[in-house]
């Protein structure tokens, strides 16, 4: 097909400042993919949150997983501009990132830190950790007193995760062996849920009672925490009795509830949107096979449109020939296997489809919206997996949206 002197110039415009111009800066949507990342949504979904705790109760915002997939420092930024208190990430250099973009709130380690070198980046960069085991105790105030400093650090009671932590049953003890460090700073007591999401609440209720029992005998010790949390976002958002000094915060941050039941709780906007463009559009005859392995072959003609992301961004294989997305306001199919850089869609029926349109693929277009929710319904997964998926080469966009 030839193309009109009005459809070149149509192509110049979209695809000017693109990455064949290195001189021009690769944060722009004129890219053949991006994320979206909405700073007004997000500080509207801090809000939120805060509305629902007492003044007492501070918020922690969990940024780990590179703010799950939505920009660690990016959302750490908006967020404590927006009122929260204190970070929380997974690891030390997740942590350090977070220093090394001069953020200076609190930052909470939920993961394990378990040799010297750990420990002094620890001191270096004042972040602080979470201690769960003896030895661990024991590591950390050897190495504090030798480098003859203090440490904030925080206390974790396992009540039934049965992941990290201390059993509940020994918080006497290891309240006590922390004690013997003069190094280690107790800053806050607290522990996990493991099933706050679920809509039968009863064990999530045998861990709160598993958790103040804990309490009340580090209050026959005469030991008070400076900090009490078990919250997580469910938690959060169903029950203030699970609020107590602080929540832990994550997946409600991003506009997500963490489940359907409790999506009535809080008015949360979805904070990412994942998008592309349009990179070649072609008819093919009845018969023709449509990418690796033909799991697709049309029936009849058909117009398909070639799409500049693929499965080494985060689109997961296993929607090929399920997925749809959204192009002019209109839902669109998503015809055979997903490749690594690009996806095939029958465009058959969109008469207007144009070289270097924008495809939404999670977000809203006009009426329709598709969101990680709906994904991880498709794929018998959560949407926790779905945003942490989305990988470095898609360019996080900062946008701000009218509420």
């Amino acid at each position: 097909m030839v193309l009109s002197r009005e459809q070149l110039s149509h192509i110049k415009t979209v695809f000017k400042h693109s990455e064949f111009f290195p001189n021009y800066p690769q944060d722009d949507t004129t890219q053949r993919a991006w994320i979206e990342i909405d700073e007004t949504a997000l500080h509207h979904n801090v809000q939120q949150i805060k509305n629902l705790l007492s003044p007492r109760t501070s918020l922690m915002a969990v940024v780990k997983a590179d703010g799950y997939g939505h920009g660690a420092v990016k959302v750490a930024n908006t967020v404590m501009a927006a009122g929260g208190d204190a970070l929380a990430v997974a690891t030390l250099q997740e942590g350090i990132e977070l220093r090394l973009a001069e953020i200076e709130a609190p930052i909470l380690i939920l993961g394990v830190i378990n040799t010297l070198e750990e420990v002094e980046a620890l001191v270096h960069w004042q972040l602080e950790p979470t201690l769960c085991s003896l030895p661990q105790v024991q590591l950390f105030g050897e190495t504090l007193q030798e480098l003859g400093t203090m440490l904030p650090v925080h206390l974790k009671l396992d009540t039934g995760m049965s992941r990290l932590g201390m059993r509940w049953e020994e918080a006497i003890s290891f309240v006590q062996y922390v004690q013997q460090f003069p190094e280690l700073e107790i800053k806050s007591v607290y522990s996990h849920l493991a099933t706050a999401d679920e809509q039968d609440d009863r064990f999530m209720r045998l861990q709160q009672q598993r958790f103040e029992s804990a309490i009340a005998q580090l209050d026959s010790i005469n030991f008070t925490a400076p900090c009490l949390h078990l919250a997580n976002s469910a938690a959060t958002l169903r029950d203030s009795s699970f609020h107590y000094d602080l929540v832990r915060v994550g997946l409600a941050l991003y506009g997500l509830s963490p489940s359907p039941h409790l999506s009535a709780i809080a008015d949360l906007k979805p904070v990412l949107q994942v998008k592309a463009r349009i990179t070649q559009i072609k008819d093919i005859p009845a018969g023709a096979g449509v990418s690796y392995g033909h799991q697709f072959v049309a029936k009849e003609p058909r117009r398909i449109a070639v799409v500049g992301i693929g499965y080494a961004d985060g689109v997961p294989r296993n929607l090929s020939n399920e997925l749809q997305v959204l192009l002019k306001g209109k839902r669109v199919p998503q015809i055979g296997a997903i490749t690594m850089d690009q996806l095939m869609l029958d465009i058959t029926h969109c008469e207007h489809a144009q070289l270097g349109d924008i495809v939404t693929l999670i977000g809203q277009a006009e009426q329709e919206a598709i969101t990680a929710d709906d994904w991880a319904q498709q794929l018998g997964t959560i949407s926790w997996e779905i945003l942490c998926g989305f990988k470095h080469r898609l360019p996080r966009l900062s946008v701000k949206n009218a509420e």
